[in-house]
């Protein structure tokens, strides 16, 4: 019996992790293109200024979960490095 909660609880604990992180890598895709058109880039400027975009985006988000998590030191510089590196690679809708 009590291995069955124990395998309910880990089940039930890895869907609210998994949940987590795909909430806090979405990417500010809108923001992101209504500031490029609004600069009217295009070509190579265009792709560069998203990219960057996209990235400081992730990366403030991953900031503030690592915050709310209240992790310092090595333990939030290694969250926030892995939440940007793994919000980089989501392809972002643009």
């Amino acid at each position: 019996m009590s291995v069955r909660i124990l395998t309910a609880g880990i089940c039930v604990a890895g869907v609210l992790i998994s949940a987590a992180a795909f909430a806090q890598t979405t990417p500010a895709g809108p923001d992101c293109a209504a500031q490029a058109t609004e600069k009217k880039l295009r070509g190579a400027a265009l792709k560069s200024f998203m990219r960057k975009c996209d990235r400081d985006a992730a990366a403030s988000a991953c900031d503030a979960a690592a915050a709310e998590k209240k992790l310092a030191g090595a333990a939030r510089t290694s969250f926030t490095k892995k939440c940007v590196r793994d919000a980089a690679a989501k392809p972002s809708v643009h």
